[in-house]
C-alpha cells in the first residue's frame, strides 16, 4: 500500500527535490507550502499542493489528514535579518513545535526531521551525529541546534517516532528559490565574489541528500540521527578553480584572499553598514568561526545504516556549476 507523506518547505530546494523522489518511488505527497505564490514551483510533479505554514498550528493539522509520514523539511535558512532572534531563532523554534505537536496530534507514524551540519560540534574533528554545537554566535547555527533539541524532547514527550537527518551545504538541481549557498556559487561563475575570506564548505548533493532522507524514513533506526554529507570539505580556491576548469570562456578570476584581521575589520564596517540600512551584509564576523576551519566528517554511521553514498564533491559541484549556468543561460529563477 502507497505510503502518503508530507514534506514541509515543499517550494525549497531540498524539498523540491524530495517531492519528485517520493512521487517517483510511487508515494501519495502532501506538498506544503506556507505561500500560494509558490505553488508553479510544484506544477506537473504529480502531488498535492497543500496550505502548511509552519507558525500555524492549525494549518498543519489539516495537512496531516491521513498522512503516515512526515518530512520536516522546512525552516527559515538565513544567516541574518532586520530582527534576527525573532525572524530566525525563534521563527524555527516555534515552527518545531507546532509541526510536532501537530504530528503528535495527527498519530503520524513515523518523522523524519531535517536539522543540519550547522547543529553539530565543528571543533572536534571528524564531526560525528553524537555532538552539539556550542558555538552561540551565529544565529542560524543557534537555531539549528536548539530546534533539534527541542524536537528531540518534543518526540520524547509524545512517544515519536523520529529519526532526525544533518545535511551538509546542499547544492544541486531544481533550485527554484535561491539558498544562500546556491548564490555563492552564482557569485563564483558570474565573477562577483569580492574576496576569498578562506572560507570551506561540506557541499553535497540535492538529489543524494533527498535519498538520505527517504532512506531515513524507511531503514532509520528510532531516535537516531544521520549526518549526510561528505567527508571532506572544498575551500573558496578550490570551488573557482573548479569553476575556472569548467567554464574557460567565463574569464573567472581568483578573489584576492587578504590577512584574516583585514577580513575581520571589514565584516565588522559591513555589520554596522547593515543596520542603519537594514540590509544583510556581504561578510559576518561569526562567520570567521563557522567556516574557515577544513572540517572533516565521519559518515560512517549514515552509510551502514541507511546505505547513504553521496557523489564526491567535485562531481557534486560541477553539477551545481552546470545547472546554474544553464538556469542563466535560459534567463529563468534559479
Amino acid at each position: 500500500m502507497p505510503t502518503k507523506s508530507l514534506v514541509t518547505g515543499a517550494n525549497g530546494h531540498l524539498g523540491n527535490n524530495l517531492v519528485r523522489l517520493l512521487v517517483d518511488r510511487g508515494d501519495h505527497v502532501n506538498a506544503g507550502i506556507r505561500n500560494p505564490q509558490y505553488r508553479k514551483t510544484l506544477e506537473g510533479l504529480g502531488c498535492a499542493t497543500v496550505p502548511a505554514d509552519l507558525l500555524d498550528r492549525r494549518s498543519l493539522v489539516k495537512a496531516l489528514n491521513g498522512v503516515d509520514v512526515i518530512y520536516q523539511v522546512g525552516a527559515v535558512f538565513k544567516h541574518w535579518a532586520p530582527n534576527p532572534e525573532r525572524d530566525i531563532y525563534e521563527a524555527n523554534m516555534l515552527a518545531t513545535r507546532n509541526l510536532l505537536e501537530a504530528a503528535a496530534h495527527a498519530g503520524v507514524q513515523r518523522l523524519v526531521y531535517v536539522s543540519s551540519i550547522a547543529a553539530l560540534d565543528r571543533s572536534r574533528l571528524p564531526i560525528t551525529e553524537s555532538s552539539w554545537n556550542p558555538d552561540q554566535s551565529n544565529i542560524y547555527f543557534r537555531s539549528k541546534t536548539d530546534s533539534e533539541k527541542l524536537a528531540w524532547e518534543l518526540a520524547q514527550k509524545h512517544n515519536l517516532n523520529m529519526v532526525s537527518v544533518l545535511p551538509g551545504a546542499i547544492i544541486g538541481r531544481n533550485c527554484l528559490v535561491p539558498t544562500p549557498t546556491m548564490a555563492l556559487l552564482t557569485s563564483v561563475i558570474d565573477g562577483k565574489l569580492p574576496i576569498n575570506p578562506g572560507f570551506f564548505f561540506n557541499f553535497v548533493d540535492v538529489e543524494d541528500v533527498a535519498e538520505g532522507c527517504y532512506s531515513a524514513a524507511l531503514n532509520g533506526k528510532r531516535g537516531e540521527r544521520y549526518l549526510l554529507a561528505n567527508e571532506n570539505c572544498t575551500s573558496i580556491e578550490e570551488l573557482v578553480r573548479h569553476a575556472q576548469a569548467l567554464f574557460p570562456d567565463r574569464n573567472i578570476a581568483m578573489p584576492t584572499k587578504p590577512p584574516r584581521a583585514v577580513v575581520y575589520a571589514a565584516a565588522a564596517m559591513l555589520e554596522v553598514v547593515g543596520r542603519l540600512t537594514r540590509r544583510e551584509p556581504l561578510l559576518q564576523r561569526n562567520f570567521l568561526n563557522a567556516f574557515t576551519v577544513r572540517e572533516q566528517c565521519d559518515i560512517s554511521k549514515a552509510k551502514r545504516e541507511l546505505g547513504f553514498r553521496p557523489r564526491p564533491p567535485n562531481e557534486a559541484i560541477s553539477s551545481a556549476l552546470r545547472y546554474l549556468a544553464a538556469a542563466e543561460s535560459r534567463s529563468i529563477a534559479v
